[in-house]
């Protein structure tokens, strides 16, 4: 079975280049985050995050839409207040 593709809005490619964030990081989060919670705005969003050890540990949220055929990347940042629920 081959993974979804993953489809970036134009907000989430200027937020990648302008704070130099690598795309893989971005993919590996998408796709297998440390942990995931739903938007408190948009019940169609998804929060993925996943510390990044090349990053000092740093956690990168990842916000989604996952449909049946692709994963749509809306919005990617380092979270600093990010913390895994209980």
């Amino acid at each position: 079975m081959t993974a979804k593709p993953l489809v970036l809005t134009a907000h989430a490619v200027m937020r990648l280049e302008e704070r130099r964030i690598p795309m893989e990081w971005v993919e590996d989060t998408a796709r297998n985050p440390d942990w995931s919670v739903p938007d408190r705005y948009d019940s169609e969003v998804e929060r993925r995050f996943r510390a990044i050890p090349a990053c000092g540990h740093r956690v990168l949220r990842v916000a989604c839409v996952e449909t049946n055929t692709a994963i749509r990347v809306i919005g990617v940042l380092f979270d600093r207040k990010a913390r895994r629920p209980l």
